[in-house]
């Protein structure tokens, strides 16, 4: 017979069952366990692990080569990696691959189109190709977000780059993914597809979904990301929040407004001179080891008439060359 409803053993039970629900709710919408990848002579991703938390946007930037792509491709299921686990919502990208496509939406850089379809049948084939069935109204709704409803009917071939693009982000949503990869979704489109394309992925932000952005434009990824991974030579070199990023580069510049010329400045300060123009000098300070007071008692010994003295932050993208810099002279 079995336990009365009562029993210890019953409590036992449930409580078990109910705490193996919740191991199996994830936190985290991607997670990277030591995953490696070489080509050759290249190693293209070495041991990357971090955790993309749901309902975040992420921001995963590096230069060209640095291995974002494979990444990508990897959790994408497009290729296998050497080493190392890859996980979507919880779902293993190779042994539970079915459940980890299902839960991600990726807009690829490449604009890799079937000609011969017209723009709602391209998405009713891409809803097809998951299972997805009666998704006229969802497809309705991403034409008409993606201003797209009077090209609806209109072949493949004849659509402008832009418009293709809008077609690829259709594609990836098609499905109603938990997860969306943005590859670079801006290169080469014009402002209007870049504000509205915008608009609408901050609305699935707000709604609950997990955006992973890549671009190469870092006042995008300034603006829109929560949090920020920067990848060279296949390696995580920061993690960190978009505030505790830009944090590394407080007061690291000096702006001088001062009645000079580039001969007048102290030679020992000349190779930090990032630029000179009107009566304007910009300068880099190390905040560690520099006095601000005694750089400007310098200039001023070298007949420099001081007006205006301000210290300045770094954008995103002053941290990131300098990050990036800094690896490749190591």
């Amino acid at each position: 017979m079995g336990e009365p409803d009562g029993s210890p053993n019953f409590f036992l039970l449930t409580f078990c069952k109910r705490a193996c629900i919740l191991t199996h709710s994830p936190e985290n919408a991607i997670s990277l366990r030591g995953v490696s990848k070489r080509y050759d002579s290249l190693q293209a991703l070495n041991n990357v692990s971090l955790d993309i938390k749901q309902g975040e946007f992420f921001g995963l930037l590096g230069p060209n080569g640095a291995g974002k792509s494979t990444l990508i491709s990897a959790l994408a299921g497009l290729l296998r990696v050497d080493n190392g686990e890859l996980s979507v919502m919880g779902a293993n990208v190779q042994t539970d691959y079915r459940r980890a496509r299902q839960n991600l939406g990726v807009v690829p850089q490449e604009i890799v189109m079937d000609p011969f379809f017209s723009v709602r049948e391209t998405l009713q084939f891409q809803s097809g190709y998951y299972g997805v069935r009666n998704n006229d109204e969802w497809i309705d709704e991403l034409l008409e977000q993606l201003n797209l409803a009077d090209k609806a009917d209109t072949n493949m071939r004849k659509l402008s780059g832009g418009m293709k693009r809008r077609v690829l982000i259709a594609q990836a949503l098609v499905h109603k993914p938990k997860v969306l990869v943005l590859d670079e979704p801006t290169a080469g489109v014009d402002v209007e597809l870049r504000q509205s394309m915008w608009r609408f992925v901050r609305r699935l932000h707000r709604e609950g979904h997990t955006i992973v952005l890549t671009t190469h434009y870092l006042e995008e990824a300034e603006e829109l990301c929560d949090r920020i991974a920067i990848i060279n030579k296949g390696e995580v070199i920061a993690l960190e929040t978009k505030e505790d990023l830009l944090a590394r580069g407080l007061g690291s510049k000096l702006l001088v407004r001062a009645t000079h010329t580039i001969e007048t400045v102290p030679k020992e300060y000349q190779d930090r001179v990032t630029r000179l123009e009107g009566n304007e000098l910009e300068m880099i300070i190390h905040r560690d080891s520099d006095s601000v007071m005694e750089i400007l008692d310098r200039l001023r010994a070298a007949s420099m008439k001081i007006d205006f003295v301000s210290v300045l932050s770094d954008s995103l993208e002053d941290v990131f060359v300098r990050l990036t810099g800094e690896q490749e002279g190591q």
